[in-house]
């Protein structure tokens, strides 16, 4: 029978103990003149101080396994320490206190302030000697002026401040303060409105300071900490002109001038001569003829020279016309009408989201740029901060939007596959499980693994078309050519899965490709796909403006593709919300699943269904339409959630539009 646990424990310790003895003993018998060798190196000097703990546990005990002892536990944070000074005892106890500092402040906010209070030995920032500092009031005075950036000055209030405060009272009105500075940075760069509730595809990233960054910022700044808290807001030339017609829209009308009646005539540009151009000199105050250089002498009185049209494009902005210095019949009809004050068109509340849709974008545009305005249907290209070239495009549909947010182009692929996606994979399955071909419909039978796909070749039927330009992103979207061209005629240009179309993509190639031209990008059509790296990462920017300044300074609106609008009135507090202070959109489809709009009562008629293929990367691999009375019409295949292309990819199931005649592609 094995011995109890406990006695093996209690004979290991005498046996220890035994042996430690043993060596103390000959360590003590060993003559200090006695050299080393005389000690047997079988059997090593001990000293008593280095003796064998009494828990050892001899080799003769093999089953004995000491216990691990407990770690010991870790160090307690020191709880913070209030300042023995009165003033930062109380900045101390008021940071303590459950009390918000302000309403809209998140706690993390709340432990950045902190944080900045703990580094300064919780030493007022914005008060000295019972009063504001100049940083003070140059903060207080930005924050009274949110308004101009289309904030709400409401949401940064502070206490005043009485002539002799006390400790307490000093300590929250600096507090305050530095949370309105806090809150104003934040909202300044995008953080007013939670962009979930308005679509789960706007996801652009939001560079939102730190409180203790922020207040580092303007503490370094000192009498200048009211242009460096403005600084917080974009300084992009779209977001600074609607703030400057946001401000037109408030202040006084303009002042009315006298109407201007001129008889009928042709458009009028600069070098024409015409019998009108006197009356405009004496109506806009100018020279009555151009004056002389040293080339030639004085103009004719009626000549429509660079003057001239500098004045009658002023006044075309003035009154929300195409300032191009045309003097055409819009231009004639407005000066006809010039006696009211005409003020900007525009309400403050579709200037006001539209600003906020700046913020969404980063500070820093980049100096080479792409920009798609998404309900506008229209890419720009930016070479240097000016525009090198622009594009009509197709994007997402209602149901299948989209997405906002920033990336970075790394490369183009000239010659681009297309693999179908599984969503639309799974219902051929059945069909391709024993298929032993390798072509099918025109696609390859890819089989890797025991798994079966379906690759479109490269060709002028590929639903990506011959160029593709790539940015990674979450959404799995890209800019892309395509087949189906005839669409760019259409005014509203919402037939894609989420990806944008461009048109005539290698325009646009040559552009972001500096060592590429059109011509040698078309040269390699036809020769397998081909990856092309950008130089430099480049920006894309895709964005939602319903209203903007053109680069021509006309104002424009647009429709509300999506319906971002509405929700995001409610969400600022705007009138024409119509919902609750941050709305929701109806829940959206999930990513691989594309709603449909529902079919149209059929009328009598009498019909019949033809199959014939298309050309139209939207259809799959051949589309059934309808013969009626009018014009042919595709027929719409039954909603299945299970056959709806993955959002990103072009939608092969959507129904093409009428089809025009095939038009060139060079």
């Amino acid at each position: 029978m094995r011995p109890p646990r406990s006695s093996l424990i209690a004979l290991a310790a005498l046996l220890s103990g035994s042996l430690a003895s043993a060596g103390s003993l000959r360590a003590a018998t060993v003559s200090p003149d006695q050299p080393a060798a005389d000690v047997p190196a079988s059997q090593p000097v001990v000293p008593p101080a280095q003796a064998a703990p009494a828990a050892a546990v001899p080799a003769a005990l093999p089953d004995y396994k000491p216990e691990a002892p407990a770690p010991e536990p870790a160090p307690a944070a020191a709880a913070p320490v209030a300042p023995a000074d009165p003033l930062g005892a109380a900045v101390f106890a008021r940071l303590a206190e459950p009390a918000p500092l302000l309403l809209r402040l998140t706690g993390k906010d709340r432990d950045t302030i902190r944080s900045f209070y703990e580094a300064r030995t919780y030493k007022p920032l914005w008060i000295s000697g019972g009063a504001w500092t100049e940083a003070a009031k140059a903060v207080s005075a930005r924050l009274a002026a949110a308004a101009e950036d289309g904030l709400d000055a409401r949401a940064y209030t502070i206490p005043p401040l009485a002539d002799k405060p006390d400790e307490k009272a000093v300590a929250d009105a600096d507090l305050r303060l530095s949370a309105a500075a806090v809150l104003y940075a934040r909202d300044a760069r995008g953080g007013r409105i939670n962009l979930a509730s308005i679509s789960r595809l706007i996801t652009p990233h939001l560079d939102l300071p730190t409180g203790n960054d922020v207040l580092a910022k303007l503490d370094e700044a000192g009498a200048k900490a009211g242009e460096a808290l403005q600084a917080y807001n974009p300084a992009t030339p779209g977001y600074q002109a609607l703030k400057t017609r946001l401000a037109a829209l408030r202040g006084p009308a303009p002042t009315a001038v006298k109407p201007l009646r001129l008889p009928p005539g042709p458009a009028l540009r600069v070098g024409m001569h015409d019998a009108r151009v006197p009356l405009l000199r004496a109506h806009f105050d100018l020279a009555s003829r151009p004056a002389g250089t040293l080339d030639k002498g004085p103009g004719e009185p009626d000549e429509y020279d660079s003057g001239v049209a500098d004045a009658v494009a002023k006044f075309q902005r003035s009154r929300s016309l195409p300032g191009n210095g045309v003097l055409n019949v819009q231009t004639v009809l407005a000066l006809a009408d010039a006696g009211r004050g005409a003020r900007p068109t525009g309400g403050e509340a579709e200037l006001i989201v539209n600003m906020e849709r700046w913020r969404w974008l980063p500070g820093d545009l980049g100096s080479d740029y792409i920009l798609v305005n998404v309900p506008e249907y229209r890419l720009r290209a930016y070479r240097g901060g000016v525009m090198r070239d622009e594009a009509r495009v197709i994007v997402g549909k209602p149901e299948s939007r989209t997405p906002l947010f920033s990336g970075l182009m790394e490369y183009a692929v000239v010659n681009p596959s297309w693999y179908v996606p599984p969503s639309i994979l799974k219902t051929m399955a059945p069909k391709l499980a024993g298929y032993g071909g390798k072509t099918w419909g025109g696609y390859e039978v890819v089989r890797r693994g025991g798994h079966v796909s379906l690759r479109q070749p490269p060709g002028e039927r590929n639903a990506l078309g011959f160029i593709k330009f790539m940015f990674p992103n979450q959404h799995a979207v890209y800019l892309h050519d395509t087949p189906n061209r005839s669409l760019f005629s259409a005014s509203k240009r919402d037939f894609s899965h989420g990806c944008v179309r461009v048109d005539d993509p290698f325009r646009l190639a040559d552009v972001v490709l500096p060592n590429w031209s059109e011509d040698k990008l078309k040269k390699l059509i036809g020769k397998g796909e081909r990856t092309i790296r950008l130089p430099d990462k480049l920006p894309v920017h895709l964005a939602y403006f319903t209203a903007f300044v053109d680069d021509g300074g006309t104002f424009r609106t647009l429709p509300d593709l999506y319906g971002y609008d509405a929700p995001m009135r409610a969400a600022l507090g705007l009138p024409g919300g119509g919902g609750p202070a941050i709305a929701r959109l109806p829940d959206e489809a999930p990513r691989q699943k594309a709603e449909r709009a529902p079919k149209p009562a059929a009328r009598t008629v009498q019909r019949r269904t033809t199959h014939r293929p298309v050309a139209d990367a939207d259809a799959w691999p051949t589309e059934r339409y309808e013969e009626r009375d009018g014009p042919r019409r595709p027929l719409r295949r039954a909603a299945r959630a299970d056959s709806a292309p993955e959002y990103g990819e072009p939608g092969l199931w959507t129904p093409a539009p009428q089809q025009a005649a095939p038009r060139g592609w060079w």
